[in-house]
């Protein structure tokens, strides 16, 4: 539709980086809920990185299986260590000591494992290295069904509260039925009965708004969710789950009315005992532990996403505009470069492929340490590496720090040939700790015949510089060890401008593109933003957490101000009383809250421990992590009882200043 807007695009020629191709089919788009999404495909024949027949170094492919009809994964699965033996072997063997054994290599602590995942699981069970986009977690799934469930308890548990506190209302009811004959069963089916009816009518209701509200979610959650409204099966599911909890939330209160003595009602003898009070009691304190644990996790999720936003990075992210596809430039990438920089407001700039943010280029290989064939029982290993190319002033744009010895400079031509510089967690690795600016290392820069690495064909390069550890991934990440290489890599430029005149870089950088004379849009970015987009996904989890915890205060709230309003309206003529007799608005308020108070703050001591080990276990899934004290808990806390005391003293404070005279008429 872009490229052959008539629809006759078969056996057109399309020009990709300076080559043509010719198109022999059209697919239909890939779907939104696929792990992957490309627009072209073009064949791997004649790729290097593909033919190849080494196994070690950096792997730069992902492999698709499609098995027979009725094939077992695990049994394939099974034949995977042998194939490792059978092929690795040889190979590892080639590069590292003739005596090498893969019993001795995997003795030794050291673990080559190829293992199947099926395609479906990709998207939300794997968390490799490497994957195509960013995926989704089914642990985040398992959390927002909990805590979906854990709102709909709440719900629950204010039906059960409201009908057990008014069941004075219905007592006689129920009495003059079994005096007529009603037996328990019938009535504890009316009761279940109701409360269904209500529940699906509650749920008819919440289709339309969540109908109505999709188009929110989806734009907060960043997913094209849609309600299943032509399958039956999404009906006959909630319809279910409708019933389902109509008689969860039912069958207690059912039971209850029930069990009343008719001869004790009629004589208004009727009590609903201390048995039903305590367990009113203890449901208002689940649902405020509830409560508190959610504004526990929002105020985590919230401190988690400042910390990695503002933690030091090792690097200024800020002001740094981004031109890409700047190979489209060709040869004249530096003389792009160079134009932007006659300008003022143009600070220093830098050619590279690689930025230290996600989406921009990556590659991974072996790296022998001081340029020595490797052995078995050699203290060197061979450590695997990211492998940057960049230019004279990636560190100067970029504001990373030298730690020791120096940047690339025009001052020596063989920079290009023979100079990298590590970063702190590489020199670790290679154990260059001890005069680094000594050492040098070697990548494998042939191969044999039949494809293995060539132990007798190794580039060496000397270290004359240590940059200190900067993020170039998510912050959930560990740092990898990262060597840079003076070598051309022009796909994007980058620029640091005079943090006053955004819009003046963005103007002299895109004059300059237009002037190259490309044919190619200008296209650009700024290195902070596409550095926070890393993020989205926690932002996204952070907002959603804190609407769930917003409704599930609010729920437990409403549950609460009736709980209060029933419990004012039982003791009217007990406030009359009392007012009569002289007590202040401060002890009748003291009065009415005490109970609900006290039941707040067990809440608070119970929830403690338990969100402590959910936080933390949430946590551990980041290499660097905010430090949650106790401060967090105690506002959470707080908060919990400012909210849940504001509820209950409306009433309170109502009742407190009723006149005593209107309940006492009548006495």
């Amino acid at each position: 539709d872009k490229y052959f807007p008539k629809g006759d695009a078969m056996n057109q020629s399309l020009l990709i980086n300076d080559e043509n191709y010719k198109v022999s089919a059209v697919y239909e788009d890939i779907p939104e809920n696929s792990h992957f999404h490309f627009d072209m495909i073009r064949p791997i024949a004649g790729w290097n990185a593909v033919n190849s027949q080494s196994l070690i170094g950096g792997g730069e492919c992902t492999l698709y299986l499609l098995l027979k009809e009725g094939s077992d994964p695990a049994q394939l699965e099974r034949q995977f260590p042998q194939l490792v033996s059978k092929h690795l072997a040889k190979q590892l063997a080639a590069v590292m000591d003739k005596e090498f054994s893969m019993e001795k290599f995997n003795a030794s602590g050291n673990k080559i494992e190829y293992t199947l995942t099926p395609l479906t699981d990709i998207h939300l069970h794997s968390d490799l290295l490497g994957e195509l986009e960013p995926n989704g977690s089914i642990l985040y799934i398992y959390l927002f069904t909990t805590i979906a469930i854990f709102i709909l308890v709440i719900a629950c548990i204010n039906f059960m509260n409201l009908s057990t506190a008014r069941s004075t209302d219905r007592a006689k009811e129920v009495g003059i039925r079994k005096v007529m004959g009603s037996l328990r069963g019938h009535l504890v089916r009316q009761f279940l009965v109701e409360s269904m009816v209500l529940t699906v009518a509650a749920f008819v209701l919440a289709l339309g708004l969540a109908y109505l509200l999709m188009p929110l979610f989806n734009n907060l959650a960043q997913k094209p969710l849609h309600i299943p409204f032509e399958n039956p099966l999404f009906y006959l599911i909630f319809i279910g789950a409708a019933l389902l909890t109509g008689i969860i939330a039912g069958i207690y209160p059912s039971l209850l009315l029930s069990s009343f003595k008719p001869v004790k009602v009629l004589k208004g003898k009727f009590s609903t005992g201390g048995n039903s009070s305590f367990i009113r009691n203890g449901l208002v304190t689940f649902q405020f532990i509830v409560s508190i644990l959610l504004i526990i996790a929002s105020i985590t999720v919230e401190r988690q996403l400042n910390y990695m936003q503002n933690k030091r990075i090792g690097f200024n992210k800020e002001h740094v505009l981004i031109v890409h596809d700047a190979n489209q430039l060709g040869n004249n990438t530096n003389a792009y470069k160079q134009e932007v920089l006659r300008h003022n407001d143009m600070l220093s700039g830098t050619v590279s492929s690689f930025l230290p943010v996600a989406g921009t280029t990556r590659t991974i290989n072996t790296v022998l340490p001081s340029g020595q064939t490797p052995s078995e029982n050699d203290k060197q290993e061979m450590t695997t590496m990211q492998l940057w190319s960049v230019d004279y002033d990636y560190l100067k744009t970029l504001k990373i720090d030298l730690l020791e010895g120096r940047d690339f400079s025009p001052a020596y031509p063989s920079d290009s040939i023979d100079a990298v510089i590590i970063n702190q967690t590489a020199m670790e690795k290679l154990g260059f700790q001890k005069d680094p600016l000594t050492h040098k290392i070697s990548v494998f820069d042939k191969t044999t015949s039949n494809g293995t690495p060539d132990p007798n064909h190794l580039r060496t390069w000397k270290v004359i510089g240590v940059i200190k550890d900067f993020h170039y991934e998510s912050i959930k990440q560990n740092i990898e060890p990262l060597a840079l290489f003076l070598r051309p890599s022009n796909n994007l430029v980058a620029f640091r401008f005079n943090s006053s005149n955004t819009q003046e870089a963005i103007r002299v950088a895109e004059e300059a593109w237009i002037k190259m004379d490309t044919n190619y849009p200008f296209n650009y970015s700024f290195l902070d933003s596409d550095f926070e987009k890393m993020y989205s996904s926690e932002r996204r989890l952070g907002m959603i957490f804190s609407i769930f915890s917003v409704l599930a205060i609010i729920i437990a709230c409403l549950g609460l101000f009736a709980l209060i309003s029933y419990t004012v309206n039982l003791k009217k003529k007990e406030i009359g009383i009392r007012k009569t007799l002289g007590a202040s608005v401060k002890s009748i308020v003291y009065l009415l809250s005490k109970t609900y108070g006290i039941l707040i703050l067990i809440a608070f001591c119970i929830s403690i421990p338990v969100a402590w080990y959910w936080i933390n276990q949430w946590l551990e899934t980041y290499s660097y992590r905010v430090d949650i004290g106790l401060s967090t808990y105690v506002m959470a806390g707080i908060l919990s009882f400012v909210i849940a005391m504001i509820t209950i003293s409306y009433q309170s404070i109502k009742a407190a200043l009723s006149d005593p005279t209107k309940c006492l008429r009548n006495d």
